[in-house]
């Protein structure tokens, strides 16, 4: 991480002053002109952490993961195409009196998102914490002002929950969606300014195509279950902890049973429920796909299968198929339910244990003992 070697500089600049004495330019007013953003953030002793941002490269469209370099220059007016693009910090609900951090300084010109804006908050039945319905969502999209030809760029504290938003952009037909990838944290280590204001966006009329444009990437607990009985090629990826995996624990509180569904395949990624700590490097950005890669070295599957991330309720098994994607995948999609949805229907087969041990129990939701949740 760039330090800011604050006391330093500035005995420099003082010297340098010193020196100079009135020897700087100053304009017709007799004032020396005003310094630019990078000359101010070289002063205080950030030189290294500030770039020029028209020499950020541009990205291809279906791109997801950014530079705060990139962001900058998209903000600066210095990337063709974007100069009418959306920012988005995501927080779970998207209300400001929820979200305190945004309240502290956000990325310039950023508006509020919610993870609950694109799925079920209610976690039942017949709401297992799936996406909405589409309607809701092209709702939702339509009064940030977002459409599906917006350039929209996304950031929160929470790679999961953003990649979650993310996800359900690109289902519903927004055709360019970004996220600054580190999030805040990357922002501020750039050496980028923050704001305070408060900002909305203007309501849009049309999405301009149906919703969702990519149906294919949505996969229901009924289309799961007949594709792994019935579909060599499909893989169902589990992106959960070990402990998970192996039916030590739900993961979760609310979920009383243990279990993987018959037939899925462990793809790592997580350490706990509310993390993708495998898939992220010392600093929090997520990693591009070598990265995700090494992770996968050992697994049951390839990159030729028709790979379906699930995990407990749908957030973390978002962020592999976002790396897929933004890589020229197109066999992918997300199981939605997870397995809080799959152990919900009784009669649906179920493993508990590693499939590849002599160990390994096969079983019925009903039958599994319901002492399985976190504490």
């Amino acid at each position: 991480m760039k330090r800011r070697l604050l006391g330093v500089f500035l005995c420099a600049a003082v010297a340098a002053s010193l020196v100079a004495g009135c020897g700087a330019k100053s304009d017709e007013t007799g004032k020396a002109p005003e310094k630019t953003e990078k000359e101010n953030k070289a002063d205080a002793g950030n030189a290294d952490a500030v770039d020029d941002a028209a020499e950020a490269p541009s990205v291809g469209q279906k791109t997801v993961y950014v530079t705060p370099e990139w962001v900058k220059s998209v903000i600066d007016d210095q990337q063709a195409g974007y100069e009418d693009a959306v920012i988005g910090e995501v927080t779970y609900t998207g209300a400001l009196d929820d979200s305190e951090a945004y309240k502290e300084g956000h990325v310039p010109g950023a508006i509020l998102v919610g993870d609950t804006e694109v799925e079920d908050a209610e976690g039942t039945e017949e709401k297992p914490y799936n996406l909405l319905t589409p309607e809701e969502i092209e709702e939702y999209l339509l009064s940030h002002g977002i459409t599906k030809d917006t350039k929209v760029i996304l950031y929160g504290g929470d790679p999961a929950g953003v990649a979650r938003v993310a996800y359900a952009y690109l289902w519903a037909g927004v055709e360019d969606v970004k996220i600054l990838n580190g999030g805040l944290e990357a922002w501020k280590t750039a050496g980028y300014d923050l704001e305070k204001d408060v900002n909305e966006g203007t309501k849009a009329e049309s999405f301009g195509t149906t919703v969702p444009a990519h149906p294919e990437y949505w996969v229901s607990a009924g289309d799961a279950k007949d594709r792994l009985e019935n579909d060599e090629n499909f893989k169902l990826v589990s992106i959960r902890s070990e402990e998970e995996w192996l039916g030590r624990t739900s993961g979760y509180n609310y979920i009383d049973r243990a279990g993987e569904p018959e037939g899925a395949v462990w793809g790592k990624g997580a350490r706990t429920a509310f993390d993708v700590a495998d898939f992220t490097n010392d600093d929090g950005t997520v990693k591009d796909l070598e990265g995700i890669k090494k992770v996968w070295e050992d697994c049951d599957f390839t990159l030729d299968n028709h790979l379906s991330f699930y995990c407990g309720t749908g957030w973390r098994a978002c962020v592999p198929f976002l790396v897929l994607y933004e890589n020229g995948y197109e066999n992918i999609s997300v199981y939605d339910g997870g397995w809080y949805e799959w152990q919900m229907k009784n009669d649906y087969p179920v493993q508990v244990g590693d499939p590849a041990s002599d160990d390994c129990e096969h079983t019925t939701v009903e039958k599994l003992p319901t002492d399985k949740a976190a504490e």
